[in-house]
């Protein structure tokens, strides 16, 4: 791997944990080089077995119950007949991320009685950080994403990341979403969000989601 070392000016900073707009070319063109600091620019990280499961219809509903089903892979838990999300998922706005993790958190059952736990947490376009994603797409869990009123599963994220030799300190600049369109079985359904040409305004937020047995 090619590691390029730099100081940054001032104007480029980014905060540890924030999804920021980040020009390559612009950066490394004004970057003096230097020993504080290595930079490795497109990192990649993406959740390679996801199902394939496409929505019913392009309905947003048969959309959002195909998107959750794909992230939790897991028929019991859901969104099938008698799955344990089933009733959750369908009384959801499927336009509202909040309203989703909102039915969706919380104790449930399987069939057989077996508890487990649904963690859901939404993240305002405005909150949402690079560290958080990143590391929850290595743990595999993939978030839901709404972008111009529709949901899409994110996979994986194209990042760069600038270390911090004197102090450990890792910061990441996502530079593209890669995403799952449930509407789509076929080459439509692969789509990426690029910071540098999308509108982030466009974005209204993520919903992580995981779900984990209860004692």
């Amino acid at each position: 791997m090619t590691r390029f070392r730099f100081c940054r000016p001032a104007f480029l900073i980014l905060a540890r944990y924030a999804v920021a707009r980040c020009v390559v070319a612009s950066c490394l063109a004004v970057c003096c080089f230097a020993h504080g600091q290595d930079y490795y620019p497109n990192q990649e990280v993406r959740i390679g077995d996801l199902p394939s499961l496409t929505a019913k219809s392009r309905d947003a509903s048969d959309v959002l119950v195909a998107s959750v089903e794909i992230i939790f892979r897991d028929k019991e838990v859901c969104c099938g007949k008698n799955s344990a999300l089933e009733d959750s998922v369908q009384r959801a706005d499927p336009m509202s991320l909040k309203d989703i993790g909102a039915r969706l958190q919380g104790r449930h059952l399987l069939s057989d009685g077996r508890p487990f736990l649904v963690t859901a947490e939404y993240l305002p376009a405005a909150a949402v950080n690079s560290g958080q994603l990143i590391g929850a797409l290595m743990e595999k869990h993939a978030p839901l994403m709404e972008w111009n009123s529709r949901l899409y599963v994110v996979y994986g994220v194209i990042f760069d990341e600038t270390l911090d030799l004197s102090t450990g300190a890792r910061m990441d600049a996502i530079r593209k979403f890669l995403l799952l369109d449930a509407r789509f079985s076929n080459a439509r359904r692969q789509v990426s969000f690029d910071r540098l040409t999308d509108d982030w305004g466009k974005v209204q937020g993520l919903l992580m989601l995981t779900a984990a047995p209860q004692p």
